[in-house]
């Protein structure tokens, strides 16, 4: 963590000036240094360009689906170097967590960059709520990396101001409740400061808003199973207008819609890495590169298949879920939107990998050609979703279920059935927990979530998780013979509550053994 420590203000600075995206104008910059960029509101704007780009590269890229997707039972792979995630060996040698440790961490240190200079460094000519609203887009984006590091590994350090360890890196450990009530402090900030939109599906609507904020309060408070203030925030950000959800309030675009590039910065994106498709390495989304399943699909030589969906995942889509095919490819599946200079591109009956014949669709966007010139190897150029407007439907449907075995209350049903009619459904005319969380299941496959979900269906911050070890236990994680006729050849495994919580890696232990300590209190200024 240190390097990224040292280098996250001179990077903040580098990189806010040298991206290059629609939805930003920004200035350019023959020199720069913290006393000389922040002089114009125009530079204030363009300084949290970074926080939504590449210091996420190495948790999208890998880290992300490895943890939410492969450990939930989502996902299948025999790769060597992730395949304990599905099977609950997980080291903290594995690369992958630090790679998400690392790539967290620098989230939280260029957002700290900003927080800790900006009020300092800016002229009083340029307006405060300028500033106040680049602060809170810090604020959020640190919130956002704090709660999937909390989830992840629970005690975790919090850092406020990055350049305090550079030369004393070791650091205790905050107990989770701790770290929970600062990214709510986070977001409260980023609520009361960012700037209110209306969404309009504009590639310029790039950047969070109060509503974002509102709308990952929401999130946090249902961890946190304050069903009151879920609701409450949930109801205030349906109630706003501001976003909207494909299919339903936006008419002529559907689920597969919106995992294009062309409909980045959609009017149901809450907040979404965006990414510089074709750019240097790091700055661009190499999702694609590990999903699709051959180079024919991608146009630029990678397309690896390392990971392909489980069989509990395609079993578990009902019969005529519109969300299956822009989830998963099965042999015989038609996207036009791939290759379409050669008419588009069918999954051939054969295709095979990690033992599996089905792959990943979500987030694979075909050639550069089939996306507006942009692309290269590991660098797309579509968003990923951070958050997105379905959540908060489903969010309001739990907190109004709130905790209760069952309920009826239209207040729950109707967001709830909005997402169910988008994907071609029957609505319900009551709904459990068990409805919510299958339906969140099949919305956000391959967004990072369902693993998180699993992790707190027991309840907040607990240690004993009999309800997920149940569901996990009766997952098939085994793949398809090869055979005639094809038989499943099984595999299932029984997670322990350890395994609710990853290791620190093993890196970050050696340069800061208190990692290993008990937790201390946060001393909150």
């Amino acid at each position: 963590m240190k390097s990224y420590l040292v280098y996250s203000f001179i990077f903040m600075a580098i990189v806010s000036a040298g991206c290059k995206k629609e939805f930003f104008n920004i200035p350019p910059q023959d020199s720069l240094s913290a006393d000389n960029f922040y002089q114009s509101t125009e530079q204030v704007q363009a300084s949290t360009i970074a926080l939504y780009n590449s210091p996420w590269f190495d948790w999208n890229a890998k880290a992300s689906w490895c943890i939410s997707e492969l450990l939930s039972g989502n996902a299948h792979t025999y790769s060597p170097d992730v395949i304990n995630f599905g099977n609950f060996s997980v080291t903290g040698d594995n690369t992958q967590l630090a790679s998400a440790w690392n790539s967290l961490y620098s989230v939280v240190a260029q957002s700290n960059a900003l927080i800790n200079n900006l009020k300092a460094k800016v002229p009083a000519s340029v307006p405060a709520s300028v500033v106040n609203n680049a602060i809170g887009e810090a604020r959020f984006m640190r919130a956002m990396a704090y709660f999937y590091l909390v989830r992840t590994w629970g005690n975790v350090p919090i850092i406020e101001n990055s350049l305090d360890y550079v030369n004393n890196y070791q650091i205790n450990t905050n107990p989770v409740t701790d770290v929970y009530k600062f990214i709510i402090n986070d977001l409260k900030f980023a609520e009361d400061n960012c700037d209110k939109m209306i969404r309009t599906g504009s590639v310029s609507q790039g950047k969070v808003s109060s509503g974002s904020a509102s709308a990952l309060l929401a999130k946090v408070y249902l961890y946190m199973r304050d069903y009151a203030n879920a609701r409450l925030k949930a109801e205030q950000v349906i109630n706003s207008g501001e976003f909207k959800l494909y299919g339903i309030d936006v008419s002529g675009k559907t689920y597969a819609d919106l995992f294009k590039t062309a409909n980045n910065n959609n009017e149901e994106s809450i907040a979404a890495i965006q990414w510089l498709g074709g750019a240097a390495y790091g700055h661009g989304n190499a999702l694609q590169s590990f999903l699709a399943f051959n180079s024919e699909i991608t146009g630029t030589g990678d397309g690896y298949g390392s990971v392909t969906p489980s069989i509990d995942l395609l079993t578990a889509f009902e019969p005529g879920d519109l969300r299956r095919k822009p989830t998963v490819m099965m042999q015989g599946d038609v996207y036009p939107e791939i290759n379409q200079a050669k008419g588009g591109y069918t999954l051939p009956a054969g295709a095979v990998a990690q033992g599996m014949p089905a792959f990943i669709k979500k987030y694979v966007v075909g050639t550069p050609a089939d996306n507006g010139g942009k692309g290269a190897a590991f660098s797309t150029g579509n968003n990923t979703y951070l958050m997105r407007y379905a959540d908060v439907l489903l969010i309001e449907a739990e907190a109004v279920l709130a905790g209760a075995e069952r309920t009826s209350d239209d207040a729950a049903l109707v967001p709830f059935n909005k997402i169910r009619r988008r994907a071609g459904l029957i609505p319900k005319t009551s709904i459990t927990i068990q409805d919510i969380y299958q339906e969140r299941r099949m919305e956000f496959v391959f967004e990072a979530d369902y693993w998180f979900d699993l992790g707190r269906l027991d309840g907040f911050n607990v240690t004993s998780h009999p309800k997920a070890i149940a569901i996990i236990s009766n997952q098939e994680r085994g793949i398809y013979s090869n055979t005639t006729p094809v038989v499943i050849w099984g595999q299932k495994y029984t997670p322990t509550d350890a395994n609710f919580r990853l290791p620190y890696p093993t890196t970050e232990t050696i340069l800061n053994p208190k990692l290993l300590l008990p937790p201390v209190p946060y001393n909150f200024k």
